[in-house]
C-alpha cells in the first residue's frame, strides 16, 4: 500500500483486499493498514474518502476516530465531522472531550457560533457529552464576539448545573465582552466580584480589559484610577495596558499625560512597539503638532520598529491637511518599498491634495503607482479624480474616468454622480450629463437621484464635498 504512493488508489485496494482476502482479517495488520490509509487521505485533503472507510463498516479506535473528526473540522467539513461523531456514538465508541472542544472551537473561529451552540445542546441531550469549563469558555467567547453578552452570561450561569465552575478565563472573556459592548461599568462590577473570590484573582488581562473600555469611552480619569488600583493590587502592567492608556490620552489631545505614560512604560522596562509610537504620532497629529510626530517617526527607525499601514496613514493624512504634499508624496515612495500591502486609504489623501492644488497630472501618476502595487482605486479615488479633472475643466477626462469606474465594477454613489453631472451642466454639456444619468439608471445603480431636476438644483449652488466624503 505504501509503494502505491496514492492514498485514493490504496484505499480501493484495501477495501478490495478486506472483502476478498480472509488473511487480512487479522486485527493487528488490518488496523495498522487502516490507520495509515485514514491519515494519508486526510493529509492529502481527501476527508470524504477517509470518512467513507468508516461509513463502510470499519470503525477505527477512539484515537484515530478523534484524529479524523478533528482533521475534517480543521478543513471546514463540519457536517462530515458531526456525522462521524454520530457514528461513534451509535457504535458506543467513547470520544475524548478534546475532540468535542476542538470542534466547538473551530466552529466559533469560523464565525459559526450559533451552530456551535446548537451542537453543544444536541450533544448534551444525548448524554454522550460531559462539557468542562473549557467547553463553556469557547461558547462564551464566541457569543461575546457576536456582541451577545447576555446570552454568554446565561451559559456562565448554567455551568454549575454541569458540575463546572467559571475560572479567570471565563471572567476575562465576559469582562472583555462587556467592555467591547460599551458596558464598561458592568465590566468594572465583575472585576470587583473576582477580587472577592478566593479560588483565583484578577490578572493583567482582567484589569487591562476594563482600562481599555474606559479609554475607548474617553473616560481617562476612571482608566487612570483603575491603573493605580492595578499597581496597588501587585499586578504589573504590560505593553498592551500602556498602549491603551497612551492611545486614550492621545485621542483626547492630552499629550502631556500620554508622554508621561510612555515614560513610565520605559522606566518599567516595558518595550514600546509600533502601536505605542503610532498612538503618540496620532496624538500629536490630532493637535496639529506634525513636526513632533515626525520626530517620533524617526525615533521608530532608531528603535528599529517597523511602521505599519496605520502609522503611514496618520502621517500622510496630517501632512496633506497642512498642504505639505511633497512630504506626503515621499511617504508614498517609502511605502512603495515597504512590505505593507497598500490600500486606497493610504493614497487617497495625497491624490485629493494634488487635485485640490490643481496638479491632476501628479494625481494621475499616483494612481498608476497604485496599480503597479496591485492596489485598485476605490470609489473615493475615482470620485476625487473625477472632481479634480472637472475643476481643471478637463470634462472629457472626467467622463473617461467615470466610465473606467463602471468598467472596474466600482459602483458610483450620489456624490460621484452629483458632482460629475453638476460640473457637466455648468460647462454647458447637458447631453453628456443626461447620458451619465441614463448610464447609471441602466446599470441599476442607486445613487439617490430621482431626476435631472435635482441636478439643476445642485448646479445653482454647486458644492463638491470631497473632504467630507
Amino acid at each position: 500500500m505504501k509503494r502505491l504512493n496514492n492514498p485514493t488508489l490504496a484505499s480501493k485496494f484495501f477495501e478490495f483486499s478486506r472483502v476478498n482476502c480472509e488473511e487480512l482479517n487479522e486485527k493487528n495488520y488490518s488496523a495498522k493498514s487502516y490507520n495509515f490509509l485514514v491519515k494519508s487521505l486526510c493529509q492529502m485533503g481527501d476527508h470524504d474518502g477517509a470518512s467513507k472507510l468508516v461509513f463502510n463498516g470499519y470503525l477505527p479506535d477512539s484515537s484515530l476516530l478523534g484524529f479524523l473528526i478533528s482533521s475534517c473540522a480543521q478543513a471546514g467539513k463540519f457536517d462530515i465531522a458531526k456525522g462521524l461523531i454520530g457514528q461513534a456514538q451509535g457504535n458506543k465508541v467513547e470520544l475524548n472531550l478534546f475532540v468535542y472542544n476542538n470542534l466547538l472551537d473551530l466552529l466559533v473561529k469560523r464565525n459559526r457560533v450559533n451552530e456551535a451552540v446548537c451542537f453543544f445542546k444536541e450533544q448534551h441531550l444525548r448524554l454522550d457529552f460531559h462539557p468542562d469549563t473549557c467547553s463553556f469558555n469557547i461558547l462564551i467567547k464566541g457569543l461575546c464576539r457576536l456582541g451577545e453578552v447576555d446570552r454568554a452570561f446565561e451559559f456562565r450561569n448554567e455551568m454549575e448545573s454541569f458540575g463546572c465552575s467559571p475560572d479567570i478565563v471565563t471572567y476575562n472573556i465576559l469582562i472583555d465582552g462587556l467592555c467591547r459592548s460599551k458596558k464598561v461599568d458592568r465590566g468594572r462590577e465583575l472585576l470587583k466580584e473576582i477580587r472577592s473570590k478566593t479560588e483565583f484573582s484578577p490578572d493583567v488581562v482582567t484589569f487591562t480589559s476594563v482600562i481599555s473600555g474606559y479609554c475607548k469611552s474617553g473616560k481617562m480619569e476612571e482608566a487612570s484610577v483603575l491603573f493605580d488600583e492595578m499597581a496597588n493590587f501587585g499586578i504589573r502592567p504590560n505593553s498592551f495596558t500602556y498602549n491603551v492608556l497612551i492611545d486614550g490620552f492621545g485621542k483626547l489631545g492630552d499629550m502631556g499625560l500620554a508622554v508621561s505614560m510612555f515614560e513610565k512604560m520605559l522606566l518599567q522596562g516595558c518595550s514600546p512597539d509600533v502601536v505605542t509610537l503610532s498612538s503618540l504620532i496620532d496624538g500629536y497629529c490630532r493637535i496639529g503638532q506634525v513636526d513632533e510626530a515626525m520626530k517620533l517617526w524617526h525615533e521608530m527607525g532608531t528603535r528599529k520598529i517597523s511602521p505599519n499601514a496605520y502609522t503611514f496613514a496618520i502621517l500622510i493624512n496630517a501632512l496633506c491637511k497642512e498642504n505639505r504634499l511633497t512630504e506626503a508624496r515621499e511617504f508614498l515612495r517609502q511605502l512603495k518599498w515597504s512590505n505593507i500591502v497598500p490600500k486606497p486609504f493610504l493614497y487617497n489623501p495625497v491624490i485629493d491634495g494634488f487635485c485640490k492644488a490643481g496638479n491632476v497630472d501628479e494625481a494621475n501618476v499616483i494612481v498608476e503607482e497604485m496599480k503597479e502595487k496591485r492596489c485598485n482605486p476605490d470609489k473615493l479615488t475615482f470620485t476625487i479624480l473625477i472632481i479634480g479633472h472637472c475643476m481643471k475643466g478637463r470634462m472629457s477626462e472626467a467622463i473617461s474616468i467615470f466610465r473606467k469606474m463602471l468598467t472596474t465594477g466600482c459602483a458610483p454613489d450620489s456624490i460621484t454622480v452629483n458632482s460629475l453631472t453638476s460640473c457637466l451642466l455648468k460647462a454647458g454639456m447637458p447631453n453628456e450629463a443626461n447620458q451619465i444619468l441614463l448610464t447609471v439608471s441602466q446599470r441599476d445603480f442607486n445613487p439617490s437621484l430621482s431626476s435631472s431636476r435635482k441636478i439643476h438644483s445642485v448646479m445653482k449652488n454647486i458644492d463638491i464635498p470631497v473632504a467630507a466624503y
